[in-house]
């Protein structure tokens, strides 16, 4: 680790005697009488800023029959507010050498403008307007106009995208019809066609209010001047009624199921899944480490036995995706021409019984756990976009309620042995508690992985 590197940026950095780095973000947090947490980071190392905004609102705030509403949103956002005219969002800021963008998943909406630090004010002008004034300028038509963008989205990253409805089929298996991730963020077909205008405004009035929301300004900042700011155009914004908590009901899987799925794809692709602890709970640590440990580099356990030393497969990966309400572990292989998804699943499950008798050894684990310290270290070097240090510190603060959350983060990590990976793959990686699924090319079935499993 090149410690003189962090020495450019704004970030505290010391050693503990174990030798693992102790990492902190400083902040300073106000709370206005509006309700709007913001969140302030001074790094003068560059002449740049970061606003980067947190709607505590994702897919999982909707309902069945009202799905894709906070995705629909993050299009509408950029379509003019009451004091900025349509198309003016991205001009005002590009002029002023800029950039911006937007993202939803189950748990938030972010939002984040980029900028030369003496554009600011415009950064944070821009955010409140439409924050306060979005539906002043809303309209049936614009609606209408932007529900066709996400369905054409919609059309092209799933419905005609090789591979691309098995998230959804996978979503709707794993967690029961009325979970709030049984449906995709992006929504249904149905959903979005029968929503009127409105049920869209009051989805608004809703969720985006600025005591459901948190602001985090990070970069070349003096914090006196920036909260003078902050007030000027986020204080007027009244607040809404209390959001209430998402219920959802338990996610268990008592059985294995196993689906298949024919596409317009040239290879087979293995899908297996299982329902994991929440992001931050126990075990959710552990996951991260197995899906490194399983297909990270080439020397990782199915990358070396499937790609490399059998060829029978033409990629691997193997992940935990963490979410608020329950997350999820997969691990997705593609074929090579001429195998079969039973074949690989007969490997993929022998990997995965040999972690639940033996540990991995401490040198396999310690390379992970690195390779996860230096992209840490990575993300610490960036002020803005996505993962940067604004979005870092709003993600802590919305998941744990602490912006400076990332040496507790990083602990998790370092204090897992070779012995707890064990225990989580017998713990979550139960037989008869996933959802295996099998996406072949059209009419040709036979290259399934099998019901009864693997090939023997």
């Amino acid at each position: 680790m090149k410690t003189s590197l962090l020495l450019l940026f704004t970030i505290v950095l010391f050693f503990t005697a174990a030798g693992f780095a102790q990492l902190s973000i400083p902040y300073q947090d106000y709370t206005l009488d509006n309700g709007l947490r913001v969140i302030l980071h001074e790094d003068h190392t560059l002449p740049s800023v970061s606003v980067n905004t947190w709607y505590h609102v994702g897919s999982g705030s909707e309902k069945p029959g009202r799905t894709g509403f906070a995705h629909l949103f993050e299009h509408l956002m950029f379509e003019g507010s009451g004091n900025v005219p349509e198309g003016k969002f991205d001009e005002w800021l590009e002029a002023a050498g800029g950039n911006n963008n937007g993202s939803t998943n189950g748990d938030r909406t972010n939002y984040w403008e980029d900028a030369p630090s003496n554009a600011l004010e415009l950064a944070i002008f821009l955010e409140a307007d439409r924050m306060g004034h979005l539906l002043e300028t809303m309209s049936p038509s614009k609606v209408d106009g932007q529900r066709d963008v996400v369905k054409n989205e919609r059309r092209q990253s799933y419905e005609n995208r090789p591979y691309g409805m098995s998230e959804i089929l996978l979503q709707e298996n794993l967690f029961p019809p009325r979970h709030p991730y049984h449906w995709p963020t992006i929504g249904s077909m149905e959903d979005l066609s029968a929503a009127s205008y409105d049920d869209v405004v009051a989805f608004f009035r809703t969720y985006y209010a600025p005591n459901n929301a948190s602001v985090v300004i990070a970069g070349d900042i003096d914090p006196v001047q920036t909260m003078e700011l902050v007030k000027k155009w986020f204080g007027p914004i009244p607040a809404g009624e209390p959001v209430p908590p998402i219920e959802a009901p338990p996610a268990f899987l008592a059985s294995e199921k196993r689906l298949t799925m024919e596409d317009k794809v040239q290879l087979p692709r293995l899908y297996m899944c299982w329902l994991t602890p929440p992001a931050y709970m126990p075990g959710d640590a552990e996951m991260d480490i197995l899906g490194g440990v399983l297909t990270s580099g080439k020397n990782s356990r199915l990358y070396k036995r499937l790609v490399y030393d059998m060829q029978i497969a033409q990629d691997v990966g193997a992940y935990q995706s963490s979410e608020a309400l329950g997350s999820t572990f997969s691990i997705i292989v593609t074929a090579k021409s001429g195998h079969t998804l039973g074949e690989i699943e007969k490997v993929v499950q022998e990997e995965i019984d040999r972690l639940k008798r033996t540990p991995p050894d401490s040198r396999e684990l310690a390379r992970i756990v690195n390779g996860y310290e230096s992209g840490v270290l990575s993300r610490l070097q960036r002020i803005g976009g996505f993962g940067g240090k604004a979005d870092l510190l709003n993600a802590y603060y919305t998941k744990t309620g602490n912006p400076d959350y990332l040496n507790e983060d990083f602990s998790r990590y370092t204090a897992i042995s070779p012995n707890d990976i064990t225990a989580a793959t017998r713990t979550f990686l139960k037989d008869d508690g996933r959802v295996i699924l099998s996406v072949v090319p059209e009419g040709r079935r036979e290259l399934a992985s099998p019901p009864e499993g693997g090939s023997k």
